[in-house]
C-alpha cells in the first residue's frame, strides 16, 4: 500500500526511498481530515476479502492502560492505476461485514465496544 511521508512523494516505503531522506515509522500512517488536520495512525490489520483489501487503523497516541477510549476506523484500499489511497466504506452491509471480521481477529489485543 502507498504511504505519505512528509517528503511530498507518494511511494511505498520504510525509509524513504525517494532521496529526501524522511523516514517513516513502520505500521504509522498519516491521513487528513477534511479541515485539513493531520492525524497519525497505527495500522492494527489488513484483510482481503472477496477481491478487495481492508484495513483497521487505530490512533497512534491510543493508551488503552490509560482508560483511553480509542476508535477502530475501517477504511477500503482502492487501486487507481497504480495509485492506492483510502476511502470510506459507503455500504452499511459491506461495512458492517469488514468491522465484525476486524473486530473477532483483533479482540484479543483491545477491548471493543460497539455503538
Amino acid at each position: 500500500m502507498s504511504e505519505h511521508c512528509n517528503c511530498g512523494h507518494d511511494h511505498e516505503h520504510e525509509n524513504c526511498a525517494c532521496g529526501c531522506g524522511e523516514e517513516q515509522e513502520a505500521g504509522i500512517i498519516t491521513l487528513v481530515d477534511d479541515e485539513g488536520v493531520e492525524h497519525e495512525f497505527e495500522v492494527a490489520d489488513v484483510l482481503e476479502l472477496d477481491g478487495s483489501e481492508y484495513i483497521a487503523l487505530i490512533p497512534a497516541d491510543y493508551e488503552e492502560d490509560e482508560g483511553d477510549d480509542g476508535e477502530l476506523v475501517v477504511l477500503k484500499v482502492v487501486a487507481e492505476g497504480v495509485e492506492e489511497y483510502l476511502e470510506a466504506i459507503e455500504s452499511e452491509e459491506e461495512f458492517n461485514k469488514i468491522a465484525a471480521i476486524f473486530m473477532e481477529r483483533l479482540g484479543e489485543e483491545y477491548d471493543f465496544v460497539e455503538e
